[in-house]
């Protein structure tokens, strides 16, 4: 098993989590929230919801959300923020416990793409979406984003003889346009818009003093020795410079769909 296919995992690491990669996957769930008209009354569901980027603004528009996770740890982190029209649930993404056209929008911001069956989280987003509804799904290029993007590009500068270890099947999958646009429509979407979006990772450089923390779930760093490790970890300082935060732009693909 992957660590990402590990709810233990992701309850260990909720905490660190919300400070680093939450605010971070906001900036994309802002751009998903603002293509799907809602308010007051709307039923959203966000699958796989984490520490709830997506959930927490989708609620400050008056709709009514169910934040899912199949990890205890990120559902608590969302729960314990109280907010009144948000409720919370531990479920897995690929077997809702849901009623069929439920909801008037279904999120998922980077979650449906680390199942080990991510074409059955489509489909079972798809199935709980109202008819009319719409359906939003994020994901990287397949290069991925982030720590991970990082990794990748200093390990092919740092060792350009070595194959890069592949990413998660739901990120290959869907890392370009028209195979995300063809597994949207298989899962039961139709209309899918798909639009590329670009926001910098802004990496701290004190954050490198603890760098397991940062890529420990990087098949790219988990693969190389300690020296190598120790080498990746040289050049992001010398690409740094002076600066203590290193931005990593980072492209998502933002698709929105009709059920």
């Amino acid at each position: 098993m992957q660590k990402f296919e590990d709810p233990g995992h992701w309850d260990d690491t909720a905490r660190h989590y919300e400070t680093t990669a939450h605010p971070f996957t906001a900036l994309y769930a802002e751009v998903a929230l603002s293509r799907v008209p809602m308010g007051p009354g709307s039923a959203v569901l966000d699958v796989a919801a984490g520490t709830g980027a997506l959930a927490l603004a989708a609620a400050r528009t008056g709709a009514r959300v169910l934040a899912t996770d199949f990890s205890p740890g990120m559902v608590a982190a969302i729960a314990a923020k109280a907010v009144p029209n948000v409720e919370t649930a531990v479920m897995d993404g690929q077997a809702l416990s849901l009623a069929d056209g439920t909801f008037d929008a279904v999120f998922s911001i980077f979650g449906v793409i680390m199942f080990p069956d991510w074409r059955k989280g489509l489909a079972e987003m798809a199935r709980v979406t109202r008819p009319g509804g719409k359906g939003v799904v994020a994901t990287w290029e397949d290069s991925g984003a982030a720590t991970f993007l990082l990794c990748r590009q200093v390990c092919r500068k740092l060792f350009p003889g070595r194959e890069n270890m592949p990413m998660p099947e739901g990120v290959r999958a869907l890392g370009s346009p028209d195979d995300f646009r063809r597994e949207m429509i298989a899962a039961g979407y139709a209309e899918v818009a798909i639009e590329k979006v670009t926001r910098d990772f802004e990496l701290e450089l004190a954050a490198l003093d603890t760098p397991d923390d940062l890529f420990g779930m990087s098949p790219d760093w988990i693969g190389l020795a300690d020296g190598e490790q120790a080498a990746v970890i040289a050049e992001i300082r010398r690409m740094a410079g002076d600066r203590s935060i290193l931005p990593v732009p980072s492209t998502a693909l933002v698709a929105v769909a009709r059920r």
